[in-house]
């Protein structure tokens, strides 16, 4: 993940140089040849033939020129008048359009691309602040307790992308040969965290209330009430989450996903309890 990180970094900074750079290239080449009215108009007055004096003719201006490349008598000349201000022209006021036209451009392309980089990084980074990634204070056993006999034996948080059940005291022996300890700090308190999604395909898996089981609508894939696979093309039992208790007070840790049990597992030995609500499956 963190080289996932580096490469969206270095990528959005790449693109920031390579844009800049274009934009400073148009600059000067759109600045070659464009002068203001005022140095026009100043060159065209000098482009202008100066008239003779009476009595004077090319070959005397030639002649007095020759003198003065050898150094001979300078006739001094009038200080030419200066010229009244124009106001610069209003095309070569400010930006040009051309180049308000790039820079919004390259402004956008940077916009965009800061964005998905910004976009990239939250969806990367685990989330520190509360939801699913995080650790989540469930609440209260008791009341984790009455949600469960509420939902007639599954409790769903949305928050937390989970379904907390009941794991019966009895089983602890057999789970504490499979389970690691994530995972039994909440068992040993009567509960299990299960992650909501399917290990098959990623569908979200809704309980069976006739069954008491997980049941997967897409593919059939069925699961025990502490999510341990029964059938289906489920490679393993559903992934579950850490689980810490403090106070008689459930936490449970999102960010960190444990792999469900792997197939065979079956610690409470609980069967369908009544009809299937999804067919196919069970086998």
């Amino acid at each position: 993940m963190a080289l996932i990180i580096i490469g969206v970094v270095a990528l959005v900074i790449l693109a920031a140089v390579l844009l800049v750079s274009a934009q400073k290239r148009n600059d000067r080449a759109s600045a070659v040849g464009h002068l203001s009215g005022e140095t026009r108009k100043r060159d065209r007055q000098s482009r202008r033939a100066t008239p003779l004096a009476e009595g004077e003719s090319g070959r005397d201006v030639e002649a007095a020129a020759q003198l003065a490349r050898r150094g001979g008598d300078l006739v001094p000349v009038e200080a030419a008048p200066i010229a009244p201000w124009v106001p610069p022209d209003a095309d070569q006021m400010g930006v040009t359009r051309r180049q308000f036209l790039n820079r919004s451009i390259i402004g956008g392309f940077i916009l965009g691309i800061s964005g998905f980089g910004a976009a990239a990084l939250a969806f990367l980074w685990p989330s520190s602040s509360g939801g699913f990634g995080s650790k989540i204070s469930v609440g209260k056993l008791t009341d984790i307790q009455a949600a469960i006999v509420a939902g007639n034996g599954f409790a769903y948080y949305p928050e937390g992308r989970m379904w907390i059940t009941n794991y019966p005291s009895s089983a602890l022996e057999k789970a504490k040969k499979i389970y690691s300890t994530a995972e039994l700090n909440g068992m040993e308190a009567g509960v299990v965290a299960l992650y909501q999604k399917c290990v098959h395909l990623g569908c979200r898996v809704p309980s069976c209330p006739t069954s008491q089981w997980f049941e997967c609508p897409c593919h059939g894939s069925q699961y025990n009430q502490v999510g341990e696979k029964k059938a289906g093309p489920a490679p393993r039992g559903l992934d579950r989450f850490a689980m810490t208790v403090a106070n008689s007070s459930l936490t449970v840790d999102t960010g960190a996903i444990i792999q469900g049990p792997p197939i065979g597992t079956n610690t409470t030995g609980q069967e369908a309890e009544g009809p299937h609500c999804v067919s196919g499956g069970h086998h």
